[in-house]
């Protein structure tokens, strides 16, 4: 009997970093806040992970689902203080964790030449990095 190898969607290795403080989501095209923070948790050359907590969704529509497939492909900007980095990227997936709020994966490479999302990849923080 042949098992079949589940085959890998990432297009690039994800890498797990030090939890970055977001501290908005607008939606690109009309600047309205999706969310007052977020939490930045793994990232790529091509894209990252954060966490929302329901309760910073601003929409009330977003607050009271248990989904928010309704935002996959919008075009998102996100503010990171301790950057001073703004960044722009497409909502390529969403998943409920119940409690703890959403994962949303974010798409920014083509907002982006490659080498700088390289670099930008190498400045984040590892796990631990800020800790005494």
């Amino acid at each position: 009997m042949k098992t079949k190898k589940l085959k890998s969607f990432r297009s690039a290795p994800r890498r797990a970093i030090e939890p970055l403080e977001i501290s908005s989501i607008s939606m690109l095209d009309n600047l309205s806040k999706l969310a007052k923070k977020a939490e930045l948790i793994e990232a790529s050359i091509t894209g990252f992970l954060m966490i929302v907590h329901r309760d910073d969704l601003i929409p009330k529509v977003l607050r009271e689902n248990l989904t928010i497939d309704s935002i996959l492909g919008t075009t998102i900007l996100i503010y990171l203080p301790q950057m001073n980095l703004e960044i722009s990227g497409k909502i390529a997936r969403t998943k409920l964790l119940g409690k703890k709020g959403f994962e949303i994966g974010v798409d920014y490479s083509s907002d982006a030449p490659e080498y700088w999302r390289e670099c930008l990849l190498d400045l984040l923080p590892s796990p631990g990095e800020f800790k005494d």
